[in-house]
């Protein structure tokens, strides 16, 4: 018997879903710096990470991107319109078709391994045995694709009836499942660390310990949802039937965001083939890319959720006034909010680094080169954020390929001076990570002109004004945050300590920031906290 779903506040789904998120981000941080101090920075660890992108970009390109929002929303309609019956039936049909054709994309991965690697990892031929032992890990990582595909599917349809909370974890318990089972089979892979396994030196042995680490994790991650799937009455039955209709029409809603979001992978991936020519460059990117993604999440993504039903009622009601103030004023908050963020990741990208990463094998040199990307991705970090919440605005005004357009001439843009850095300006993975944000804000640039021309969202005066007025106080924070930081390392040499004047300079940092806020007559200073309760997943459930 099917289990009764209530439909809940929409103030407590994104409270659950916005706790899930947190936590998710901090330990997949964890998992990352976790297999940072095991490896270092360099061979092993830029071999995992090259093994691991590939499976890990057709995730977010199919499983977590345009297959995920498809499955949801024809779901949701046969259930709405037609019943349970029906709607397990058609769940039957596409993960029946999911298991085939990413069965059989699963065995052409794991046999066209050495030319994947070759394409996307060119520069690894440059170690001696770098390239072999990518190959290697590419095949024991390429299922993870129909793992956690079929669990985006079945977050989907959780969804669906109104289950947050587990689907929401599963990422969760991916991160903790691959982090514990990683670094177990790791010493019992590696004989060298178990030798001393107080203080282990991790050979290539150890890498394979932590692929299967992940390979379960991504196994937990679609087995934790199942018992909530089965209460709610679904029963898998094998139903393949590639010429049924439904399966066209799931292809017609997926395929022009699949294109967007190719635009954004391919961009990924050109951007790891320059990086595979630098020792260490995959794994200092990463690693500074991963502290990106908070204030791009808690910011950009958390508007974004906010954002698009607004948007999309007001466009529904031909409200295009009201539709003009609600982008204009996520986007001025997202500016407020992620342009003192990227001054303090700019201002701070040393000790944050070395608090963070700089353990075990992952060297003060490490730190160095990370803080670099990390101070390179900054520059662009507010133009990330703003995307998040434009993108949605398209879609809610019916013109998704606004978006792709310009994606597509992001890619151009971005292959053209990944060429010019590598063959002319050699600025080496910085010179990456500072194209990246060229490229974002460029995006961002075109979004927002585009969205100027059909619907008010303020003219370029205002914009300019506030803009100025938000780099001015982010400029007082920067000052602000790297004076105390300055002072705790030129006069403690404690590590807890200085650990404590890193939050102390951040605290000064946010304290300044608000401060010259309010003398620069910013009216974001005075409701960004009442905005960010009713927008973001902070505020207590209510029923």
């Amino acid at each position: 018997m099917s289990e009764a779903a209530p439909e809940p506040s929409t103030r407590r789904a994104a409270g659950i879903v916005g706790l899930a998120v947190i936590a998710s981000r901090a330990l997949g941080l964890v998992r990352e710096l976790t297999f940072a101090a095991m490896f270092g920075a360099g061979k092993l660890l830029d071999v995992y990470l090259a093994a691991f992108q590939i499976p890990n970009l057709l995730r977010d390109l199919f499983a977590e991107g345009a297959l995920s929002v498809a499955f949801t929303t024809l779901f949701t309609r046969a259930w709405d319109k037609e019943g349970p019956a029906p709607a397990w039936a058609l769940a039957n049909l596409i993960l029946s078709a999911m298991l085939f054709f990413l069965g059989l994309l699963t065995v052409a991965g794991v046999a066209a391994a050495p030319l994947l690697v070759e394409v996307t990892n060119f520069g690894f031929h440059g170690v001696p045995g770098k390239f072999e032992l990518a190959v290697r890990l590419t095949r024991i990582l390429f299922p993870f694709i129909l793992f956690v595909s079929l669990a985006a599917a079945v977050m989907g349809m959780l969804n669906a009836r109104f289950v947050f909370g587990v689907p929401a974890s599963a990422s969760t318990v991916f991160n903790v499942v691959s982090v514990i089972a990683g670094v177990a089979f790791a010493y019992a892979f590696d004989p060298t660390a178990r030798a001393h396994p107080l203080h282990p030196v991790f050979t290539q042995r150890a890498l394979f310990g932590v692929s299967l680490g992940v390979m379960l994790g991504g196994m937990a991650q679609l087995g934790v949802q199942l018992p909530s799937l089965m209460r709610l009455g679904f029963r898998f039955r094998w139903r393949l039937s590639l010429g049924d209709p439904r399966l066209r029409e799931l292809w017609q809603l997926m395929w022009p965001s699949l294109i967007a979001g190719a635009a954004v992978q391919v961009n990924v991936l050109v951007n790891g083939m320059f990086a595979s020519g630098i020792d260490g460059g995959r794994s200092w990117l990463a690693c500074a890319f991963r502290l990106m993604q908070f204030p791009i999440g808690l910011f950009g993504v958390s508007l974004a959720i906010a954002t698009l039903p607004a948007v999309a009622r007001a466009f529904a009601r031909s409200d295009m006034a009201g539709f003009g103030r609600t982008a204009r004023d996520s986007l001025r908050l997202v500016w407020f909010l992620s342009l003192p963020a990227a001054a303090g990741l700019a201002a701070l990208a040393h000790p944050i680094i070395a608090l963070i990463y700089q353990h075990g094998r992952f060297s003060a040199h490490d730190t160095h080169q990370t803080a670099l990307a990390l101070q390179a991705y900054a520059i662009g970090l507010a133009g990330y954020a703003a995307i998040k919440v434009l993108v949605p605005c398209f879609y809610a005004l019916g013109a998704p390929r606004t978006p792709l357009r310009i994606s597509l001439i992001g890619i151009g843009l971005n292959l053209a001076l990944n060429l010019l850095n590598a063959k002319v300006l050699g600025l080496g993975h910085a010179g990456l990570a500072l194209i990246t944000s060229i490229v974002a804000l460029v995006n961002f640039a075109q979004l927002m002109a585009a969205l100027g021309k059909r619907v008010e969202i303020g003219d370029g005066r205002q914009w300019a004004l506030f803009l100025a007025r938000c780099l001015t106080a982010a400029a007082f924070s920067a000052g602000a945050a790297w004076g105390v930081d300055h002072l705790v390392e030129a006069n403690l040499h404690d590590s807890v300590l200085r650990g404590a004047g890193l939050f102390a300079a951040i605290g000064a940092g946010v304290a300044a920031y608000f401060a010259a806020a309010r003398l620069l007559r910013l009216e974001e200073s005075g409701e960004a906290w009442r905005m960010l309760k009713r927008r973001l997943p902070i505020r207590r459930a209510e029923g």
